[in-house]
C-alpha cells in the first residue's frame, strides 16, 4: 500500500520547487510578466494554462536568494479555475512531476490533497512497473489540518481500486472474509460469518446464488459490528459477487471479461466501514457483505426456480444473471431487523444504469428526501458526483409473478435499474431511510489521478454525508 502520509508535509521552510497555478483566464497576464526566454519556451511547448496540463520551467537569471526555493526548475500548471481548486485539481501534478518536494506559489492547497495523494497510487501486485518514479511531496501551510482526512480517503479509495482490480481467483468470498476479519481485529469490531446449513436456512437467496461454487468460494454472509451499543445505528451493505458468470443465464465471453469487478459493491461498503472506524465516528456500525460466486455446476440455480427469502417473500428466478439483487435482498432484510437510522448499500447491479448515466455517475436511489439531498450535496463538495434516479412505484407491476410473490428480473429492457432498485426496496424497512448506489466500480478510460481499472464511485460522497450527519 502506498505510504500516503509521507506525500504531504507541513511547510516549515524546506527547500522545494514552486508550483504556479494558472487557468486560461489569467494565463496571458502571467505570461506578460515573464522573461523573453520563458515566453519563448511556453510558446514552443504550446502551453496555455488549460486544465490538467503543466510545464517545467528552468530558472533564469541569478539564483534565488530564497533558500526555501529549489533552483533547478519551477512548475506552471493549468487548472479549470485557479480560485476554486477541487479534489482533482492537483492530480495531474501528483502523478506526473519528478520526485521531490513542491509548494504552491501564493495558493492554498485546501481541498486538493486527496487528488495529489491518490494520483501516486498504482496497482502493482502482478506486474513490476519499471517506469515508476519516486514520490512527489507537497508542502502545505493552512491545509495541513486536512492531511489526516485526505490520507484516510486516499487509503480507502486505493483499497477499493486494489480489491476490484484483483482477479477472482485471489478475491473470492474467502478473501473478502479475511479483509473484513482484519478490519474487525484492528478496530475492535465483532466479526460473524454465516455459511453452510445455517446460511441455507436463514439466508436462502444468498445460498441459492452461491451454492454452485467450489468449496473455497462457498457462499457466506460476512458481518462486522463496531461501536458503542447506545450510539445511532447505521447499516452498510455491499454486493459481494466475486465473479459473475451469469449462472445458467450465461454471459458471453466479452460480458464475463470484467466480472471480477462484480464485488465492487462489497469493496465500497468495506472501505466506507473502514472510514467510519478509522475516524471514530460515534455510531453503531453494522457492515454486511453477502459474498458469493455465481458459478455454473450441476446444482446451479435455474431459471424458473422459486427461492424463499429471509423476508418471507418468494421469488421466481427469471434470470440467474440478476443474482446481485437476490443476495442483497437477504442482507438488507437482516440489516433492517436491528432498526438502524440509515441504510446504505452499494452494488454493481445493472447495465441499465451504465446505459443511462455512463461509467462516471453512480445511479443513486433514495426513499428519503433529506438523505438524498445530503448525499447529492456531499457528492458536489467532494467532486464525487451522484445522480438520483426515481424509485417510481408505477413500475412495481413489472416485477409481478403468476406463481410467486415477485420475479427477480422484469421482462424486456425497460427501466432496468429502476426495477432492480424496486426489487431491493421490497427488502428494506419502510420507516428507515435507505440509499442504494448502482455503481460501475470501474473506469474504462484514464483521467488524471484516475487510471483505467477499479474505481471508487460514490464512496467519498457517502462518507462526507455520514461525517456531517454524525460528526466525526
Amino acid at each position: 500500500m502506498t505510504d500516503f502520509k509521507a506525500l504531504i508535509e507541513a511547510d516549515t521552510g524546506q527547500t522545494a520547487r514552486s508550483i504556479q497555478i494558472l487557468d486560461t483566464g489569467n494565463f496571458e497576464d502571467w505570461l506578460k510578466g515573464q522573461p523573453d526566454s520563458i515566453r519563448a519556451m511556453v510558446t514552443a511547448c504550446q502551453f496555455s494554462g488549460k486544465p490538467d496540463t503543466f510545464l517545467l520551467l528552468p530558472r533564469v537569471g541569478t539564483r534565488s536568494d530564497d533558500k526555501t526555493v529549489a533552483d533547478d526548475f519551477s512548475v506552471v500548471a493549468g487548472v479549470t479555475d485557479h480560485d476554486k481548486l477541487d479534489s482533482w485539481s492537483l492530480a495531474r501534478l501528483g502523478s506526473g512531476l519528478p520526485e521531490g518536494r513542491y509548494r504552491l506559489h501564493e495558493t492554498s492547497a485546501k481541498g486538493t490533497l486527496f487528488g495529489w495523494l491518490i494520483a501516486q497510487h498504482e496497482f502493482d501486485r502482478y506486474k513490476e512497473l519499471p517506469d515508476r518514479q519516486g514520490p512527489s511531496v507537497l508542502l502545505v501551510g493552512d491545509a495541513i489540518a486536512q492531511k489526516d482526512e485526505a490520507v484516510r480517503q486516499a487509503e480507502a479509495t486505493a483499497m477499493v481500486r486494489d480489491m476490484v482490480n484483483t482477479p477472482a481467483a485471489d478475491m473470492g468470498p474467502d478473501r473478502l472474509e479475511e479483509i473484513v476479519d482484519k478490519l474487525a481485529e484492528k478496530h475492535g469490531g465483532e466479526l460473524k460469518v454465516t455459511r453452510g446449513d445455517t446460511l441455507e436456512e436463514h439466508f436462502p437467496m444468498i445460498h441459492g446464488v452461491g451454492k454452485a461454487a467450489m468449496r473455497a468460494h462457498a457462499p457466506r454472509l460476512i458481518e462486522l459490528k463496531w461501536g458503542k451499543a447506545d450510539h445511532p445505528k447505521i447499516a452498510i451493505v455491499g454486493k459481494g459477487v466475486c465473479f459473475d458468470s451469469g449462472g445458467l443465464s450465461m454471459k458471453t465471453g466479452a460480458g464475463m471479461l470484467l466480472m471480477k469487478k462484480d464485488m465492487g459493491g462489497a469493496a465500497h461498503a468495506i472501505a466506507l466501514a473502514r472510514l467510519v472506524m478509522e475516524a471514530g465516528l460515534p455510531v453503531r456500525l453494522h457492515l454486511l457483505v453477502p459474498a458469493v460466486e455465481n458459478a455454473i455446476d450441476g446444482n446451479a440455480l435455474r431459471p424458473g426456480d422459486i427461492l424463499n427469502s429471509r423476508k418471507g417473500l418468494t421469488v421466481e428466478v427469471t434470470n440467474t444473471d440478476a443474482e446481485g439483487r437476490l443476495v442483497l435482498g437477504d442482507a438488507l432484510t437482516l440489516a433492517g431487523e436491528s432498526e438502524p437510522e440509515r441504510i446504505i448499500d452499494f452494488a454493481t447491479l445493472t447495465g441499465a444504469a451504465r446505459v443511462a448515466l455512463g461509467p462516471d455517475l453512480p445511479a443513486m436511489f433514495c426513499d428519503d428526501r433529506e438523505m438524498a439531498d445530503g448525499l447529492l450535496q456531499a457528492g458536489e463538495t467532494e467532486s464525487d458526483p451522484l445522480w438520483q434516479m426515481p424509485l417510481w412505484s408505477g413500475y412495481d407491476s413489472m416485477l409481478s409473478s403468476p406463481i410467486a410473490d415477485c420475479v427477480n428480473s422484469a421482462a424486456g429492457g425497460f427501466a432496468g435499474c429502476i426495477t432492480a432498485a424496486l426489487f431491493l426496496k421490497k427488502f428494506t424497512p419502510e420507516a428507515v431511510p435507505w440509499a442504494h448506489f448502482d455503481t460501475f466500480a470501474w473506469r474504462p478510460t484514464a483521467k488524471p489521478g484516475r487510471p483505467m481499472g477499479g474505481e471508487a464511485l460514490g464512496l467519498r460522497a457517502s462518507w462526507l454525508y455520514l461525517r456531517e450527519r454524525y460528526g466525526a
